[in-house]
């Protein structure tokens, strides 16, 4: 990279992730990319508060600044820090990126806060360049026409949004109750798991979890588009994929062998009932109760006789008399990884401390696989099943593993209540930020729900009648309500 300071530069750039988000392969990548074309790269890390960002930007006279997020709560982090700079006079030109970023969210939440200076959404590494050598471009005139195009280009987004959102319909909540997703429980008996409560697991075996691993996901984090193992005969990547797995496999390696990271999980099972409509009880062995797990329903109008979904129609309701149960699960395969990651930037080695961050993150994913294969087979025990890994991947189980901040339930902050049931900040090394990003970043968690018609889906917008009965339901300020629900209310909350 550009040592600081170096006049051959063609700009200065800060790039940070979000304060209360852990993420940064994305940026990680984009910040190579633009040093390899010869821009200077500043990165404040992960969990960067706005005031760090901003006085170093004055400090270190940048010429842009680049946010990054993963989670959805980085997206009003985002947007603070966009306020704070229109405060305080400022007029760096802003980059956003990240996976939960968007043109959309860009155009609709960021931008009408900042005018002082361009607001650009970056889609992917390959197009950062372009984009801050436009922003930066000596010539004049080209600059203020990639200006004035972006600018035109996300008025038209928030005009075809508003005009969408007004030709969209959402049901009351009251209806979306009344044709929630009907199972049949007089002849359906919940199975009954082998244990009951939380059972830790420590230095569990890396090679294992490696048979688990999906490497779809890994070449997209790498963004080379295309489904393992297909991509390897892709006309425009294959080459480059093929390169970059080998390099993965070896580099996997010396992960197990080395023992260079910890995998560490807890796991639960619980006697449980839906109560109300839209929650659900959790019980102790001795039947009291222990905590009460709140989730959403789908509110957009759908064809006659469509169900309007929420988790809670998976478990079996208090009045049938039935026990039903419920699994959980926090697991984490990045301990020990920050170490490792640092010795090979010292070493100005980005492109092996990047891999080994994305090597991580498919490990925590597949330990899951793993453990959610095991609560199936082994300890929940209710379904006798020979899955290949693809079968796996492709989700043809019995049974799902939702995760709070996802689709179903978009919550974060039930996080929390999965973290205090599971007692996993005190088993396990892995804990919640402000903002409900797991920590280290290689880490998921979630419920295990095994009825065979629970299926995955995603919630949608949500209307207000839902907020207001959501924060009664859970005894919270309708504010804090709409603030971790922001992306997906069907109104405008401010």
């Amino acid at each position: 990279q550009k040592q600081i300071g170096d006049s051959s530069t063609k700009g200065k750039i800060l790039m940070a992730t979000v304060k209360g988000d852990v993420h940064d392969i994305g940026k990680n990548i984009v910040g190579v990319v633009l040093s390899c074309n010869n821009y200077e790269i500043m990165d404040l890390g992960v969990m960067v508060p706005v005031d760090k960002i901003l006085e170093t930007a004055i400090r270190e006279k940048v010429d842009i600044i680049g946010l990054s997020g993963l989670i959805t709560p980085s997206l009003d982090e985002m947007v603070d820090v966009a306020k704070e700079m229109q405060r305080r006079g400022l007029n760096f030109p802003l980059l956003i990126g990240g996976a939960t970023t968007s043109k959309l969210h860009t155009a609709i939440k960021i931008e009408p806060q900042y005018d002082r200076a361009p607001v650009v959404h970056v889609l992917d590494a390959s197009r950062s360049v372009a984009v801050v050598s436009s922003l930066l471009s000596k010539d004049q005139v080209s600059r203020e026409i990639f200006v004035q195009k972006t600018k035109a280009e996300y008025v038209q987004v928030r005009k075809a949004r508003l005009e969408r959102e007004n030709n969209k319909a959402y049901v009351s909540i009251k209806k979306a109750r009344e044709q929630k997703f009907a199972i049949d429980w007089q002849t359906y008996n919940p199975p009954v798991p082998k244990w009951l409560g939380n059972k830790v697991l420590k230095n569990y075996s890396l090679e294992e979890i490696s048979e688990y691993i999906d490497w779809t996901p890994f070449f997209s984090s790498w963004q080379l588009t295309g489904k393992y193992p297909a991509i390897f005969q892709d006309a425009v990547v294959g080459v480059e994929a093929r390169k970059l797995f080998l390099d993965a496999q070896s580099l996997l390696r010396r992960i197990i062998d080395e023992k260079w990271i910890e995998a560490e999980a807890v796991i639960g099972l619980f006697k449980a009932n839906s109560v109300g409509d839209d929650d659900i009880e959790l019980y102790g062995e001795d039947d009291q109760l222990i905590t009460t797990l709140h989730h959403l329903r789908q509110q957009r109008e759908k064809s006659a006789g469509l169900p309007y979904m929420c988790l809670s129609d998976f478990v079996a309701p208090k009045s049938t008399g039935k026990t039903d149960y419920l699994g959980a699960f926090a697991v984490t395969t990045g301990i020990g990884i920050e170490e490792r990651a640092k010795k090979l930037e010292e070493a100005n080695d980005d492109y092996h401390a990047i891999m080994l961050k994305s090597l991580a993150d498919r490990m925590a994913e597949a330990f899951t696989e793993c453990l959610h294969h095991k609560m199936r087979t082994e300890w929940w025990a209710y379904v006798d099943e020979s899955l290949t890994n693809e079968e796996m991947i492709s989700e043809q189980y019995q049974g799902i593993r939702p995760a709070p901040g996802y689709p179903a339930c978009p919550d974060h902050l039930e996080k929390r209540t999965l973290f205090d049931l599971l007692q996993a900040d005190q088993h396990i090394q892995m804990k919640l930020t402000e903002s409900m990003a797991m920590y280290p970043a290689s880490s998921v968690s979630g419920w295990y729900f095994s009825h065979p018609e629970s299926k995955y889906f995603g919630l949608g917008n949500i209307g207000k009648d839902q907020v207001e009965d959501y924060s009664i339901r859970k005894n919270q300020d309708i504010r804090i309500t709409e603030k971790w629900l922001a992306p997906i209310l069907n109104y405008d909350a401010n």
